[in-house]
């Protein structure tokens, strides 16, 4: 999944061509099999529960509030109205009344709202309220907005995303989008005042992102503004709401917004980002978040922010070299019925090597083989959960002005208002260069049984706070779409050996991660490094390399998140499994972990042991086994 800093739900890319709706299973959904938690409550509350619950809900509401008026855009791509004719504030001023009110919710929070005074389902909500406001706070050290420059998700990315995620339904739609499109130049103008104020400060970005930016920009200058995706709105723009003179002057207003301003905002943009920027960003040498004011403390709140987590790098460091070599043992052990080898070494040269029979050939077909794992893994649902989601996933594949510098493939999350399914998108970019052995871990990661799955059952849960299904912890969404890579393979999802050994190449791959994460920004690696342990280490293609090390240089602490997360699922799933023996039912415990939300490991861990107490309970000693995977 495309992840911003914090918050799991934000801007990602859009698609081409719509392909075939995909229902998310062939079975009806079945009810969720949830036992009420151990310490329920009776059903009288008492005066201090009503006031705690009555504040938390409104603390709730006010966060939500703040954080959509901050993040407009954030508001259209979750399906909230009311916000599709803004762009965000990012000037300082902005910031700080932003912060402000997020102390004063958090404060709030504290005082108006006891946890002693909760129910469990309260007390999820008030823990994970308060560690969105404090991760949110925290972050606030990094002041990246000073700094970073983004070729995944910048203003050269993100604002032409819009373009195929923003309605015009009717002309009331076009207006608010007109409204918005003419805002941009004032937030690049924002956005470049604080990338100047960060120069002053010493804080730059990596020069090989800086780079990519430049390159992007040109890329889009060099066209002319009737080839730029900002105008193609006005192609949607027909139907039973448009008149035809209406269409006709949505489309001329448009054009001559995109042309007289937009343009001109980018062209002062690229002067900053080649003239300013480029020439004091950090050098390779340099690209971890260390060698930045305050870096350290940045690195601790992001990581922090990311895996709900106080971690010891170290320790993390250390981690991830212990799951490599496990790794690397199992894949020698499949190896035999893959490739007819044993050994790393060889089963490496030849994932990467030039069978042609072991890659895609065309775009096309890396689109048809997401759809047919995708069938597969929808068809299997009931498998594994008892609660299914009903919001369908469809493939799109990323858009041509963004697929250069995105990773392999990620997830977008549906419109909280059903107007957008969920969409898992797969990068055609040189598909010669794109191995088949892993795209169907991906598909599962990304769609079914992972993050799909995970983001839609949030955005259904009833009786909970909106920014709790919206938001959530990174470590939880990420470690979930892991660990459904690992549950695809206990399904039988995996059509081939190869694909089963593609499974295993993309657990390395995030087992890598933690080493080269903590590799870059706690102990100083160059990117050079980063580049040389991913190719001794892992399968991927070079070119996937240099992308996903860029990625780690400018998302600092994100990359924990997977196998941190998958690891506590693991951990909880086993702790679960020995407390119920015979008892244990997996779709039951799919249902509870996924159905609060991406709460916080910690909270999660507390909630299972309250959970694992009701369930011992309530199962009668003589209940049969069932599904105990």
């Amino acid at each position: 999944m495309k992840a911003p800093v914090v918050a799991i739900c934000l801007a990602a890319v859009s698609a081409c061509g719509a392909p075939p709706r995909l229902e998310p299973t062939l079975a009806p959904p079945k009810p969720a099999l949830v036992t009420p938690p151990a310490n329920a409550r009776p059903s009288a509350p008492s005066k201090a529960q009503v006031l705690a619950e009555t504040a938390l809900r409104e603390l709730a509401r006010e966060f939500w509030k703040a954080t959509l008026e901050a993040n407009p855009v954030q508001a259209t791509l979750s399906g909230y109205p009311g916000y599709d004719d803004r762009m965000p504030d990012v000037s300082p001023e902005a910031r700080a009344r932003f912060e402000a009110r997020l102390r004063e919710l958090r404060d709030q929070v504290v005082t108006r709202v006891p946890e002693a005074d909760l129910d469990t389902a309260e007390r999820v909500t008030r823990g994970l309220l308060l560690g969105e406001l404090e991760n949110e706070l925290a972050v606030s050290v990094c002041q990246l907005e000073d700094w970073s420059v983004d070729p995944r998700d910048g203003p050269q990315v993100s604002y032409l995303d819009l373009a195929t995620l923003q309605s015009v339904a009717t002309p009331k739609d076009a207006a608010a989008l007109l409204q918005r499109w003419r805002a941009m130049p004032k937030t690049l103008a924002q956005i470049s005042a604080n990338l100047r104020h960060g120069l002053e400060t010493r804080k730059t970005s990596a020069k090989s992102e800086v780079t990519r930016v430049a390159r992007q920009l040109d890329e889009l200058l060099a066209k002319p503004t009737a080839e730029w995706p900002l105008v193609t709105p006005a192609q949607r723009a027909n139907g039973a709401s448009w008149a035809p003179a209406e269409s006709a002057r949505f489309r001329e207003e448009l054009s001559t917004v995109v042309e007289q301003e937009i343009r001109p905002a980018f062209v002062r943009y690229q002067r900053l980002i080649k003239a300013e920027i480029l020439p004091k960003a950090r050098g390779d040498a340099d690209v971890g978040i260390s060698k930045l004011p305050a870096g350290a403390a940045c690195y601790s709140a992001l990581a922090k922010a990311h895996t709900s987590l106080s971690i010891d790098p170290a320790h993390v460091h250390q981690l991830g070299l212990d799951e490599l070599k496990r790794i690397r043992g199992a894949m020698e052990a499949l190896g035999p019925a893959a490739f007819g080898l044993a050994d790393f070494a060889q089963i490496q040269r030849r994932l990467r090597g030039k069978d042609r029979a072991l890659f895609f050939t065309t775009r096309a077909e890396v689109e048809d083989s997401a759809r047919a794992a995708l069938a597969r893994a929808a068809a299997a649902m009931p498998q594994f959960l008892g609660h299914l989601p009903k919001t369908p996933c469809v493939v799109k594949a990323i858009e041509p002005h963004a697929e250069k510098d995105s990773p392999i493939a990620y997830y977008r999350e549906p419109a909280i208002d059903g107007s957008r399914p969920g969409t898992y998108y797969v990068n055609t970019y040189a598909p010669e260069t794109r191995p088949r052995f892993d795209a169907e871990a991906l598909a599962f990661h990304e769609a079914i049984p992972g993050h799909h799955v995970q983001i839609a059952i949030a955005q259904e849960l009833e009786n909970v706070p909106d920014f709790q299904r919206n938001l959530g912890v990174t470590a939880f969404v990420e470690g979930w779409g892991l660990y459904a890579e690992g549950l695809a393979d206990e399904l039988g999802l995996y059509s081939t050996p190869q694909a089963r050994m593609g499974r295993l190449a993309m657990e390395a791959w995030r087992a890598a991660r933690l080493v080269v994460d903590t590799g870059l920004h706690a102990r100083g690696w160059s990117r050079r490094q980063a580049v040389k342990f991913m190719t001794e280490h892992t399968t991927n293609a070079p070119n996937d390399i240099e992308n996903e090390v860029d990625r780690y240089i400018g998302w600092p602490g994100q990359a924990l998140a997977y196998k941190l997360g998958e690891l506590e699922l693991l951990k909880l799933r086993a702790h679960a499994k020995q407390r119920l023996g015979a008892r244990f039912d997996l779709r039951r415990f799919h249902d509870f972990v996924l159905g609060q939300g991406a709460i916080s490991l910690p909270v999660l861990g507390t909630e299972l042991d309250l959970w694992l107490d009701a369930e011992a309970k309530a199962a009668s000693p003589s209940a049969p086994a069932s599904n105990g995977h």
